[in-house]
């Protein structure tokens, strides 16, 4: 592309992010918007909690339909809520994971590789959080999603108990499809990230392959001025996690993954053509195992919260189905901090380390087929400027790759950086502008004829509407 060729494509891009925000601008503002629909995590939620309620609380109150009043309250409107979320998109870079290419994010270039602007719909999800009576709720979403290849599909149904929220020592419940509370970056109605656009590679990974059909418990408490928040599920329905990060890598959007749908993986080596689908499903039960995760939350009386979480689904890796669907063991640490630098200013971080296996152990060292180690960390700071918040963000992502069926190639490092800014019109409409680049080096991408280290930078704005 032309020096000239880019500056027209920025011209263009530019006046149309300045007319998506005139468009939004438009509406008249309104009263603060209520958190009733807002589905916050267990470390997500402000640090500056309610006394008495640690943030896994908050999260149960607030996301599953119990954040206001008492009583039965199962079809009126208050329970139902509406996500719209159009963008403007450009980018560059090789194909996206997407189309079975190794690029990192949801979008690419043209067929050149250079910047490429679309307009684009983005998803429509319906959310229901019911109250059956006091302390027992339920929350279930579902709706469209673009690049999902069912039109409708269903993203989240569990039910909730809660039965004394107010008590020195408190319970906690909830069974169904979920997921697991590890994100500190989703806080919003149908699992979205409400300060920016594209989650981290960390949860981003959870969204597409760590959905479970599960039972989950929980037990908080205060000691003196700590609040101790302790956690325990077992599930089942998530034998392929790994399977993205071993064929695909890290990747960084903010697409969910459904009951019924499946993502497209990048085009496999030979071996693996013939041994596994060229697609995966991430909400599927092989081996009848079941597996488990346990949290420890500490909030102590200072703006800060840790929290530490172990996963192992106990997949069985030499399991498989008719459709070449195979059972994947993955087993991860992750490590969750946030803390409130100022009335205004909060920094999140997470770690993750771990690995996962699939396939026939065999000679020279037993090893099965696929054996990754992975590991990511992202650091972020926000600030709240009124009615607009800036965020950045660093993330840091490998893979090391020792399967006798894989080649080293298939390992990657790579990092991301990302600005962005959500301006809250009006209690149903925020305005999200953001800037994504990433780099990242995997040898395999010359199987398609790419050069191993890419650098992608994608340019989004967004208008996300909560009716």
């Amino acid at each position: 592309m032309s020096g000239i060729d880019l500056v027209r494509v920025a011209s263009r891009v530019s006046s149309a992010f300045v007319a998506i925000y005139c468009l939004a601008a438009a509406i008249p503002a309104a009263a603060q918007p209520t958190p009733e629909t807002e589905q916050q995590g267990p470390a997500a939620a402000e640090t500056t909690a309610p006394e008495g309620q640690t943030a896994a609380d908050q999260g149960a109150v607030v996301g599953e339909g119990e954040g206001e009043g008492s009583g039965t309250d199962i079809l009126s409107r208050r329970t139902f809520s509406l996500v719209l979320d159009g963008r403007l998109a450009g980018a560059d870079g090789g194909p996206s994971w997407l189309d079975r290419g190794f690029g990192k994010t949801r979008f690419d270039g043209d067929t050149d590789g250079d910047f490429q602007p679309n307009l684009l719909p983005m998803q429509a999800t319906l959310v229901w959080q019911p109250r059956f009576f006091d302390g027992l709720s339920a929350t279930v979403s579902g709706g469209w999603q673009r690049d999902q290849e069912e039109p409708l599909d269903i993203m989240e149904a569990f039910v909730s108990l809660r039965p004394n929220p107010q008590a020195r020592t408190r319970f906690h419940a909830r069974a169904g499809i979920f997921w697991p509370n590890i994100s500190l970056e989703h806080a919003g109605a149908a699992w979205s990230v409400t300060e920016s656009i594209t989650p981290s590679a960390i949860n981003s990974w959870i969204s597409e392959e760590v959905k479970v059909l599960g039972l989950e418990a929980t037990l908080t408490t205060t000691l003196g001025e700590h609040q101790l928040s302790l956690t325990g599920a077992a599930f089942g329905f998530n034998d392929t996690s790994g399977t993205l990060l071993s064929f695909r890598g890290w990747a960084l959007h903010d697409l969910n993954a459904t009951v019924f749908g499946h993502f497209p993986l990048p085009i496999l080596n030979t071996f693996m053509t013939f041994a596994q689908e060229d697609r995966t499903k991430s909400f599927i039960e092989l081996d009848d195992r079941v597996g488990f995760y346990g949290n420890l939350e500490w909030r102590p009386p200072w703006p800060f919260a840790l929290n530490l979480f172990y996963y192992d689904n106990r997949g069985d890796p030499e399991v498989f189905n008719p459709d070449l669907q195979w059972g994947w063991l993955t087993r991860f640490w992750n490590v969750g901090f946030n803390a409130d630098l100022g009335p205004s200013t909060r920094v999140l971080a997470q770690g993750m380390i771990g690995d996962t296996t699939m396939g026939i152990p065999g000679p020279p060292n037993g090893n099965y087929w696929v054996e990754t180690r992975f590991r990511s960390a992202y650091v972020l700071l926000r600030h709240d400027f009124g009615p607009a918040t800036l965020t950045g963000r660093f993330d840091w992502f490998d893979t090391r790759e020792r399967g006798r069926r894989m080649d080293p190639t298939e390992s990657e490092e790579g990092w991301s950086i990302m600005a962005a800014s959500r301006v809250r019109l009006n209690d149903q409409v925020n305005l999200f502008l953001e800037a994504l680049h990433v780099s990242s080096e995997r040898g395999v991408r010359t199987r398609i004829g790419q050069q191993p280290t890419e650098n992608q930078t994608v340019l989004q704005a967004g208008l996300r509407l909560q009716l």
